[in-house]
């Protein structure tokens, strides 16, 4: 042990004796700093140690600098000199740089234009934000309602590097996801779209069916074009300073295999049918192949399907995927409706704390007795709540639909809870009492006589009360650009023959709104005659009684002028009646 302890010792002794301490105070700007000291421990003594508690300044102090508060002194604007204007976007999401989802290119051909693009129009492009067609050359007209982009050249590969620059050029800072597909597929709108509303916006992706390429010397694999495929803005922009040298160094065939080797030669990325547990599926359609008949799971939950050989084709396709759509919807509400029933009776309130109906927001509760919203009473004949003030109406028009529609629904939904035990049939309404409420909807509570009828035959009249509400849809903010309050309102009203018996209950409610309020409002009629109408009209004119249904409140009300426009056409259409008034007014 004796020894152990000496050597101990004769070691913590020696290493005191080699080490130099260095004095550093704690406080900026003093002893070996402000010498020089850090440079001289840099140059000269690296083995110096410092003390734990020690703190250096740092490399960038500087004990010569001010961190007192400055007062800068205020200069007024020069009155005589205008102020700069401060130029704002006219949308705050262009400001701040959001882009919309989901943009979608058709390719086409001057061949299918008029038939299998317009029936891609009409069962895809009312359910996104944005579709252009894309072709190499066209006939003199273009379907309407329908953005078509031609590149004046037939060539394949040429016809897909300009639909890419275009894209690059004109949507690529607007929208997240580019969506490509040709006008032979069937594209399930909401299943694309809600597949780019679960991916990644940074995400280098190129999704598709996966293809080998022809001749197998290129590694990786490209996203067949009959099925679409979906590209990230990412890719697209790593892609494009490389797009022109694709065109001039890769040799194709196909499209998609050129656009495969571009993206694959220039940003690495392959195609793939599946990302992040997210799965692209495709359906490949057979020869006379039945929709309705299609037994393989795949079909049923396919993103496209291709080829589609015609245009019916493509209707049916879509009026099958519409069916599954609503089913799966209708079972998600019902899901969703039992999820809330099952966990209300865990909160504080029970099962109490569940509106009626499930899912639906609560009715409104007034603050003050201002607040109360008025119910509505309503008989199958008549009406209490009149729109001039009267005491009692006739109830007619879109009024008489609505208490028609409520009562059926009533007696259809009691025979669905009672069959097959009880029949129900209504005999009638007894009491009606609706009112609206801005929170939820129209809501009705019904007073009927019913017969009901047993298994038997055995029939009872009695009476019973029910309730039923009209919700709302999702209320949708539209989009309007400089709106002021001076803007004049052009209301148009075409008629047909068969409808001039509405127009007298029309000017009425018109005239009580717009009228006697004095709004900045100029109703014009259209009167649309068809070819014997229209020989007929110095003799008999079908229109007669409106025309002076109209002198008459022209003379009621002295300032207001009602115009009306007389049109000839053997098939009315909605696009003719917007071409003759588009040509009639201002494009202000």
């Amino acid at each position: 042990v004796g020894p152990v302890v000496v050597g101990v010792s004769l070691g913590f002794t020696l290493s005191l004796l080699s080490v130099t301490w260095v004095e550093e105070p704690c406080g900026p700007g003093q002893g070996s700093l402000r010498d020089g000291g850090l440079e001289r421990q840099q140059q000269g003594q690296g083995n110096a140690a410092r003390k734990p508690n020690s703190v250096p300044g740092g490399l960038g102090t500087e004990p010569e600098q001010n961190w007192e508060p400055r007062v800068l002194p205020y200069k007024p604007p020069n009155p005589g000199k205008a102020a700069k204007k401060t130029i704002r976007t006219r949308y705050i999401s262009t400001e701040l740089g959001m882009r919309q989802r989901l943009f979608v290119g058709v390719l086409t051909s001057k061949n299918t234009l008029h038939s299998l693009a317009v029936a891609v129009n009409r069962t895809l492009g009312h359910r996104l934000e944005r579709l252009v067609y894309f072709t190499g050359t066209r006939g003199r007209k273009v379907p309407h309602g329908m953005m078509v982009v031609t590149h004046g050249d037939e060539r394949p590969i040429w016809n897909m590097y300009q639909t890419v620059k275009y894209v690059l050029d004109h949507y690529v800072a607007d929208f997240d996801w580019i969506f490509l597909v040709q006008d032979d597929t069937y594209t399930e709108a909401h299943r694309v779209n809600r597949l780019a509303s679960h991916l990644s916006i940074d995400t280098l992706l190129y999704m598709g069916r996966p293809e080998e390429f022809i001749g197998g010397d290129t590694q990786g694999r490209y996203c067949y074009g009959g099925f679409g495929y979906l590209l990230s803005r990412a890719l697209l922009l790593r892609l494009q300073p490389h797009l022109e040298s694709c065109r001039n160094d890769i040799l194709s065939a196909r499209p998609d295999e050129w656009l495969g080797r571009c993206i694959i030669d220039y940003t690495g990325v392959d195609c793939v049918a599946e990302h992040e547990g997210l799965h692209y599926h495709y359906f490949e359609l057979g020869k006379n192949t039945d929709p309705e008949k299609e037994s393989d799971p795949r079909f049923d939950s396919a993103f496209t399907v291709h080829p589609v050989l015609d245009p019916v084709q493509m209707y049916r396709l879509h009026r099958h995927f519409a069916r599954v759509e609503l089913e799966r919807t209708y079972q998600e509400i019902q899901q969703l409706q039992l999820e809330i029933q099952n966990t209300s009776s865990l909160s504080a309130d029970g099962e109490l704390s569940a509106t009626w109906p499930i899912g639906i927001a609560p009715p409104f509760q007034p603050k003050t007795r201002f607040e109360v919203l008025r119910w509505d009473y309503f008989t199958e004949e008549a009406a209490f709540a009149c729109v001039d003030g009267a005491p009692k109406c006739e109830l007619r028009g879109a009024d008489a639909g609505d208490v028609a529609d409520v009562v059926a629904a009533a007696i259809e939904e009691l025979n669905h809870r009672y069959q097959p035990v009880l029949h129900v049939r209504k005999q009638q309404l007894l009491n009606g009492y609706r009112r609206f409420d801005p929170t939820r909807g129209m809501e009705y509570t019904l007073d009927l006589q019913l017969e009901v009828v047993t298994q038997k035959g055995y029939s009872r009249s009695l009476s019973k009360r029910v309730h039923l509400l009209r919700p709302l849809s999702e209320v949708e903010i539209i989009p309007m650009p400089y709106v002021t309050e001076a803007s004049r309102v052009n209301v148009i009203l075409p008629l047909t023959a068969p409808e001039r018996d509405y127009a007298a209950r029309f000017l009425e409610v018109y005239a009580a709104a717009a009228f006697e309020n004095a709004e900045n409002a100029v109703l014009t009629f259209l009167f649309i005659y068809d070819p014997f109408e229209a020989q007929q009209v110095s003799q008999n004119d079908v229109f007669g009684a409106v025309k002076a249904r109209i002198a008459e409140y022209e003379r009621r009300y002295t300032q207001v002028k009602i115009p009306w426009i007389s049109v000839k056409t053997d098939a009315p259409s909605q696009i003719k009646v917007m071409d003759i008034i588009s040509k009639k007014h201002p494009v202000d």
